[in-house]
């Protein structure tokens, strides 16, 4: 299969616009297995994480209610809510564009077929930037089975997001 060939085939819009696509099918391939591990993880480590969660939200809920204060408005129910499911999957889909766009174009950028880019935006979405934007407890609040789980599905948003833009370039769309 090719890797990227919608950059010279279609023009970086395509490339992007598959990418955003792709991303959005990561999330909810990273949601189905993030979901299966937390069902099925120990119960006194489920109660630290809801402990440690921000407002006991989870980090996009946690967006929208501060995108929502910001123009004067409140997110009825808090959670879940269909602004802060919106988050969630842009949080899969913006980067997936800039992936798409890159994927063909910069040495690396696919490199693990995806897997490497999926640890990158555990590392910097859930380990560095929530936490400094106030939208997660640092890490240490969190058990490292809320970690292993968000790497373990971040790495699956990856490969699927890789393995959906392949799909989209052999196709030719």
């Amino acid at each position: 299969m090719s890797r990227g060939n919608g950059w010279k085939s279609r023009g970086p819009t395509a490339s992007a616009v598959k990418g955003a696509i792709a991303g959005g099918a990561g999330v909810w391939v990273m949601d189905q297995v993030g979901w299966g591990m937390y069902l099925r993880e120990d119960p006194q480590a489920l109660e630290r994480e809801k402990r440690a969660r921000v407002g006991g939200k989870d980090v996009a809920h946690v967006a929208a209610g501060k995108l929502a204060a910001a123009v004067g408005r409140k997110l009825t129910p808090a959670q879940p809510h269909p602004v802060g499911i919106a988050v969630h999957y842009a949080l899969g889909v913006v980067p997936g564009a800039l992936y798409g766009l890159l994927r063909g174009r910069v040495a690396g950028i696919g490199a693990g077929r995806g897997l490497l880019y999926g640890a990158v935006l555990f590392l910097l979405n859930d380990e560095i930037l929530a936490p400094v934007l106030g939208l997660a407890s640092g890490p240490t609040a969190y058990p490292w089975q809320a970690h292993a789980r968000g790497l373990i599905s971040h790495v699956v948003l990856g490969a699927a997001t890789d393995t959906v833009l392949d799909v989209l370039d052999s196709t030719g769309a």
